[in-house]
């Protein structure tokens, strides 16, 4: 089976979670900067949200676009990732509500790693589908393991900032700092 239908349907669920968060934007009570700047926590936090899932869009869009076949395991683990993805909007707006408070943080945090671990089981199910010697699986470098790649960052971010109230909005911009959008359109582009 292609990955035509697969990528159009992960598409629209990311439409549609952006366009969640979009309406959770708040306009200014006034027209003062204090107005704005009252608001200013809200649109940060949107903003981070924003860049988080577009990352997660285009690494999606190009791993699907190397891919030349999808198996069951692949569209679970499709699912899987999208399930993740879908709850950025609940922990956005806690965060823009509570953004003064540890919890709504961690748990940012937390939805941030699992769609971590969500996008290299794909990966993984991707490369068992498309087979070792894939373009896929040469563009991915086989040789790295993603889930290791991800644990390493968590527990490089923990020794570097250690246990403080800011650490889990640190933590949220390492993980969507470190979801970098993979060079796979070079790896796959034919020889001159």
């Amino acid at each position: 089976m292609g990955t035509a239908r697969v990528e159009a349907f992960s598409d629209a669920v990311m439409a549609v979670i952006i366009t969640i968060m979009a309406f959770g934007l708040r306009a200014p009570r006034g027209a003062t900067l204090g107005a704005v700047y009252d608001q200013l926590p809200g649109l940060l936090v949107y903003v981070l949200s924003f860049v988080f899932v577009g990352i997660y869009w285009n690494n999606h869009h190009h791993l699907l676009g190397a891919a030349e076949r999808i198996s069951g395991a692949a569209m679970w683990a499709n699912l899987f990732l999208l399930f993740w993805l879908s709850l950025i909007p609940v922990v956005t707006e806690w965060l823009r509500d509570e953004y003064r408070h540890a919890l709504p943080a961690a748990a940012y945090g937390v939805v941030a790693l699992a769609a971590g671990f969500a996008y290299a089981i794909l990966v993984r199910a991707l490369i068992r589908a498309n087979g070792r010697d894939s373009a896929l699986a040469e563009a991915i470098g086989v040789g790295g393991d993603p889930l290791a790649a991800i644990a390493a960052l968590y527990i490089l971010e923990s020794s570097i900032f250690g246990r403080t109230k800011q650490r889990e909005w640190r933590s949220c911009v390492i993980l969507v700092v470190g979801r970098r959008a993979p060079d796979l359109p070079s790896a796959l582009r034919p020889p001159p």
